[in-house]
């Protein structure tokens, strides 16, 4: 299925199922893409505006990053879900044997490690639409700041679930130096762009309240 192309309905009702994508890691990357939008927007509703002619240039630009970051977090919805099918195998593969524990073992680090790095990648998007929310929220109009914001809380939620998915998959890894090295990576964009949304949220609302 190219969830991509399914309707909003189709993919809430499939995610509701018993399937087992799209998932948790999915449903982040699609969040990630709405937040990236709703600084888009804000974009859209300023440019050919007098007053923000001085920064219309900025605008585009980062209208630009926004359309590229929303292509990006679609296709991740994608991705995560491919990344899920040979997780599935590696855990439905015998184990009788004692070649066939080693075997399993081996191939299921590898299928692991491979499931956290649609994760991860879902997380780095979602930091750069938080950027991209913060100059919408300085610069874009007025008017529209409160999507701005909007937008930021999207992509914190996003950032954090995905980081679910990459915990849950960590856990299970054998090797800790590498499971430890990919924690470490979530936990600093965790660390950062949480109080970087929170801190854009604040402002948003100092504005509108």
């Amino acid at each position: 299925m190219n969830y991509r192309k399914e309707s909003c309905e189709d993919f809430v009702q499939v995610l509701s199922s018993k399937a087992p994508v799209p998932g948790g890691g999915g449903a982040s990357a699609l969040v990630g893409a709405v937040g990236t939008a709703l600084g888009g927007m804000v974009g859209s509703l300023t440019l050919g505006k007098k007053k923000y002619k001085d920064v219309e240039a900025e605008i585009q630009s980062m209208m630009d990053e926004s359309q590229q970051l929303q292509d990006q977090l679609l296709d991740l919805v994608q991705r995560d879900a491919e990344a899920f099918a040979p997780l599935a195998k590696a855990y439905g593969m015998p184990k009788e044997t004692k070649e066939q524990q080693e075997e399993k073992e081996q191939v299921l680090e590898l299928a692991l490690k491979e499931a956290c790095q649609a994760p991860l990648a879902i997380m780095e998007k979602c930091c750069q639409g938080i950027n991209l929310c913060s100059g919408f929220a300085d610069k874009g109009s007025v008017m529209a700041i409160s999507d701005a914001g909007a937008g930021a809380s999207f992509c914190r939620a996003a950032l954090q679930s995905a980081s679910l998915n990459v915990y849950i998959n960590t856990k299970s890894m054998k090797d800790r130096i590498q499971a430890e090295e990919i924690n470490e990576k979530a936990n600093a964009m965790l660390e950062c762009y949480l109080k970087k949304a929170d801190e854009i949220l604040e402002q948003v609302l100092q504005a509108i309240k």
